[in-house]
Formats: structure tokens, sequence, C-alpha cells
């Protein structure tokens, strides 16, 4: 018999001194759309009152926390200890993805190096994360956006503010739709949301308000679209409006001579 396909693995690292214990449970439920979170660890002061809204939900996601006590000020154990762990269950050859939870760019070096390594790397950190940090990750997901009330539905009494408007999203969608070859410039949707990916780790239709990338495009008025009965959306740049020609006034008669007077013979 067949083996039953997997999710893949991930080893899920949260450092809880730049990551809200509010973002918990949609943080698992984001990951659970990429995987199966094997192994997850939290490392920390637990210790420090910063630290406790962590260690209220612990039990209820399974989190293993990791102490490390601030033995001296300014120099952070708990990033060098993740760190580690990190290496060390890279090369045990066990996990198909990491999802490193942070908002600091000092991860930046370890999301390049597991990448190098042909691993996948997914980040969730606040939109505060250096772009450094953000691009060294295959995906980069907000956190402001796995918090319950942000702007992801369509029902406007519930809605809270996106991060961004929804025409902030116009320069880069319209940028991939430049690169891909069209004769007519008509693109498949869903192919224009892969290269997005590619583009930009960190573009997400819910930055936006959105949670499906066609609800967005829409309302940024800026592309035609086409839902062919049967087959997949499909979009393309609006055309420039030519501006409205120039309407020329008649050349008016020449003036006569100051005064009035009749030219001379």
């Amino acid at each position: 018999m067949p083996s039953e396909l997997r999710s893949p693995r991930l080893a899920v690292l949260i450092d809880a001194d730049n990551a809200s214990a509010k973002i918990a449970d949609g943080l698992f439920e984001e990951i659970a759309k990429i995987g199966e979170a094997s192994v997850r660890r939290i490392y920390g002061d637990f210790s420090n009152a910063r630290s406790k809204g962590w260690s209220d939900i612990l039990s209820k996601h399974a989190i293993i926390p990791q102490q490390q006590f601030a033995y001296t000020t300014g120099k952070n154990a708990s990033d060098i200890t993740l760190v580690i762990d990190a290496m060390d269950l890279l090369h045990s050859g066990r996990f198909d993805g990491f999802c490193l939870v942070s908002s600091d760019s000092d991860f930046t070096r370890l999301a390049a190096r597991i990448r190098e390594q042909g691993i996948d790397v997914f980040g969730f950190g606040e939109q505060k994360t250096p772009e450094s940090f953000r691009q060294a990750c295959r995906r980069f997901v907000y956190t402001e956006n796995l918090l319950a009330g942000t702007a992801t539905t369509q029902d406007a009494s519930s809605r809270s503010a996106p991060l961004q408007p929804p025409d902030a999203a116009t320069p880069i969608i319209k940028k991939v739709i430049t690169q891909m070859e069209s004769e007519d410039g008509w693109v498949a949707l869903g192919e224009v949301g892969r290269q997005l990916a590619n583009l930009a780790s960190d573009f997400d239709p819910r930055t936006y308000g959105f949670r499906k990338l066609s609800d967005l495009v829409r309302k940024t008025n800026s592309f035609e679209i086409d839902e062919p009965k049967g087959r997949s959306m499909r979009i393309r740049v609006k055309p420039i409006a030519a501006p409205p020609a120039r309407t020329r006034n008649p050349r008016r008669p020449a003036r006569s001579g100051a005064g009035g007077a009749a030219p001379k013979a």
C-alpha cells in the first residue's frame, strides 16, 4: 500500500521578548495551513512579568518553554539559545520547514542559513520588522493580521482599519503583471498570486483589509477583470484613458492701430 501523505513537519520557535501572547490563537491557525507544528518552543525569561501572558497559555497550545534568566543586562541569552536549538533541529534532518516568530532583525542570518540548506522558513512578526529579516524568509506574515478583529471581513460593521489602504497594493500587482509574459495583457489571477509571493515575501491581502486577492484586486479599481464560465479569473491593467482633446479658440482678427486710426496708405 502506498504510504499516507503527511503534512510538512515544522519547527516553531518563538521569541517571547519580541512576540505578543495575543497572537497565539491566530498564529497556530496560520501555521496549520502550512503543515504540522511538530516542535513548539518558546524562549524567554518567564520569571519576568513581561512574559506572563505567554506563561498563561503555554499548555493550551502545547508550547515548551525554554527558560533563560537574564544574568547580564544587555545580553540576550534567549536569542542565542533559540539559534543553537534551530541549528540542532536543522541538522537532525527531520523538518521540512521552520517558523520563526519574532520582529527582531538579529534572526536574519539564521533564516538565510536555514534556507541555504534547502529548508523553507516562514517568519511571523510585527509590521515594524526590518526588511532584511522579512526578505530572508520564504514567506512573512504580519502578526497584526493574526489578531482577532483585524480587517479580514467584508462586513464593514465588524471591520477595523487595515494596515494599509487597498490602493497601496496596486503598484506591486502591476509590477508582477508587467513581468509576466502575455500577448494581450491578460494573466491568471492564481499565477499573479504565486508571483507576488516570490517577489515580496510579506505580501498578504489581509494587510489591505481582504482575505482574498480577488477581492483586493476589485477594490483597487485599477484592473480589468475577466471571469469566463468554467475558467479561472484573469486580470489585466486598465489602459490609461487618453486626455480629452483641447478645443482651439478661433483666431482673433488683428487689432487696428492705436486710437483706432486707419492705417496709412
